[in-house]
């Protein structure tokens, strides 16, 4: 199968080995020439994935044309900001019926919408698809086991998409529920970004604990809300994907939060990540999209506050741990 992997990160370089050791035709685009001449000459992404060297059916351009058409499945890694502009720009390179699958995290800053919702509005003759789940490029490319989620509202496409990316050493399952997984995708990179911040304050496992347990219950708040299915926020795109970005040092939202707990700023600590921190912009979408609902979304507001108002981590702490008294049982949702 001819593919298209657009976005060279350590995501995109991932996912493009895995599909290329399949035996498919992939060709993986970099916003950047030099970045694209550099995989071409070292076959290795060795600022963000150093160590997988990548497949020899795997070809390289910064040429979005050449990248996409005739490309019958068509895999968006970009950085959240910038995959409607690059929907945008493909949108005349994409042939009627060809599969996008949206395997970027976060949402749309101009419209709080989602990744998916904005590539169907650039381009509305593509089939789009979400994949999503526990998954850090760094044990992907080292075939550690993981699982990941197939979301289309068409199940033929997600049964296909999910033969196209099984392996022995990569599990797919699939849902209907696209909106549900893009949003655990989307929003726990909020509360792996407090859970960093706790840990950065020293608050230790308890506090971790509640962060990711209350945080995940404002996850399915606002997602139900939104029309998602409960259900999805208790699985791999939810849960499971809460877990490993809150608990490993592979998470970029961690780490960037363990230094805004130590006393650097948003800033400060996006620069020594040195790598995309989605969390921090899902932060600020996320806490407009609450307040335009009218859902309570305590921890999400906090960060807020943290990362764009200059309150303080431990006012912040504060803030959540003195509020007012609560039935755990009380948590809005809508279920579907």
């Amino acid at each position: 199968m001819k593919i298209a992997v657009i976005g060279s990160g350590s995501w995109g370089c991932a996912i493009s080995a895995v599909l290329a050791n399949k035996g498919n035709d992939v060709c993986l685009w970099s916003y950047f020439q030099e970045e694209s001449d550099a995989l071409k000459t070292n076959r290795e992404n060795k600022k963000n994935l150093p160590g997988l060297i990548l497949p020899d059916n795997i070809t390289f351009t910064s040429d979005l044309e050449a990248a996409v058409r005739g490309r019958s499945v068509i895999v968006m890694v970009t950085p959240s900001a910038a995959v409607g502009d690059t929907a945008r720009k493909m949108r005349p390179y994409v042939e009627s019926g060809a599969a996008i699958v949206c395997a970027s995290k976060g949402f749309d800053s101009e419209t709080q919408k989602t990744l998916t919702q904005t590539i169907e509005d650039h381009i509305p003759n593509a089939l789009v698809a979400a994949l999503s789940g526990p998954s850090h490029a760094e044990e992907v490319a080292k075939q550690k086991p993981t699982t990941l989620v197939a979301a289309s509202r068409n199940l033929t496409a997600a049964k296909m998409l999910q033969d196209l990316f099984m392996t022995d050493y990569l599990r797919v399952y699939t849902s209907s529920d696209v909106l549900g997984v893009e949003l655990g995708g989307a929003l726990k990179n909020v509360i792996a970004l407090c859970a960093g911040i706790s840990d950065g304050l020293g608050l230790g496992d308890n506090a971790k604990a509640a962060l990711m347990t209350r945080g995940m219950t404002e996850i399915a708040r606002l997602g139900t809300a939104l029309g998602a299915s409960l259900s999805t926020f208790s699985g791999l795109s939810g849960m499971g994907d809460l877990i490993v970005t809150c608990t490993s040092m592979h998470s970029r939202n961690r780490r960037a939060g363990i230094l805004i707990g130590q006393g650097k700023s948003a800033k400060e600590a996006m620069e020594e990540v040195n790598m995309v921190v989605e969390g921090v912009y899902a932060a600020k979408e996320a806490f407009k999209l609450s307040k335009r609902l009218g859902i309570e979304m305590p921890i999400t507001e906090q960060a807020y506050r943290v990362l764009f108002e200059g309150a303080s981590p431990k006012e912040a702490v504060e803030e959540l741990m003195t509020r007012d008294k609560k039935h755990e049982s009380d948590n809005g949702f809508v279920s579907k």
